[in-house]
């Protein structure tokens, strides 16, 4: 059965999308099989594993109101052992469509309940905020992973994060757990990274992840050809850094 990973954080900017779609090619390479279950109604995720959102008929959006089947909803990606559930704009209308539906913060839940066993891993990619689509995911995950920026400000917000892992955990899903923290966009040349990096670790209590994903021109680079850093530049630092989480992701033991 597929352990359920998502990866959230309120806070835009701090490489979360970057991180579902390289820790998903970077678990399909390591030859386990991969879903990338994508919930933000931006649907970068979608076109960062070369999916043309525009053109999408059947998203998450139409398995959410019943309009479309799983089976027409799901897409093989080019990249072996990655497959997705795409998003687009459309999904920006499942805040209101979810405020009638019996039973709403298990809407995702009940659909990936479905197909659980033909994976390793689902990675849900959660929007920039914590909305109905993000308690959905978090109700339909075992884990939560957050990915943290390298700045001034990385732990702002993080503390709200928690508290909705632990509102979700008490109401909704007792099994969640916070999978661990992920520091992204690391400068090694700039003092500040390396202090906010011991800062989160003196101040967090949590699992933080020993792999540092670097600031890198590939790993922003990559999305805009629709292909992971793994395929886009596969000996670049930022590819090596993903296969290295990749790595710890499946040797955590939660």
């Amino acid at each position: 059965m597929a352990r359920t990973i998502a990866v959230a954080n309120q806070k835009g900017g701090v490489g979360k999308t970057t991180t579902t779609i390289n820790l998903s090619a970077a678990l399909a390479e390591q030859g386990k099989k991969v879903l990338l279950v994508d919930l933000d109604p931006q649907g970068n995720a979608t076109s960062g594993v070369g999916v043309d959102k525009r053109d999408l008929e059947n998203t998450v959006y139409e398995l959410f109101v019943g309009r479309t089947t799983l089976d027409e909803c799901l897409l093989e990606t080019d990249f072996l052992n990655l497959s997705v559930l795409p998003a687009n704009i459309n999904l920006s209308g499942a805040e209101i469509d979810l405020i009638d539906m019996e039973n709403r913060e298990y809407h995702l839940k009940d659909i990936l309940q479905q197909i659980k066993d033909d994976y390793d891993f689902i990675l849900i990619d959660c929007p920039p905020s914590l909305n109905m689509l993000t308690v959905n995911a978090m109700t339909a995950a075992d884990t939560v992973l957050v990915p943290i920026q390298c700045e001034y400000y990385a732990l702002e917000g993080l503390s709200q994060l928690i508290h909705t892992i632990n509102l979700v955990k008490k109401r909704l899903n007792p099994q969640l757990q916070l999978e661990g923290v992920v520091f992204t966009m690391y400068d090694a040349r700039t003092k500040l990274s390396m202090q906010v990096v011991e800062n989160v670790k003196q101040t967090l209590k949590e699992n933080i992840y020993n792999t540092i994903i670097p600031r890198s021109i590939k790993l922003a680079e990559a999305p805009s050809y629709g292909m992971p850093i793994t395929a886009y530049a596969p000996t670049s630092p930022g590819a090596d850094a993903y296969r290295l989480l990749a790595m710890e992701v499946i040797d955590h033991k939660v």
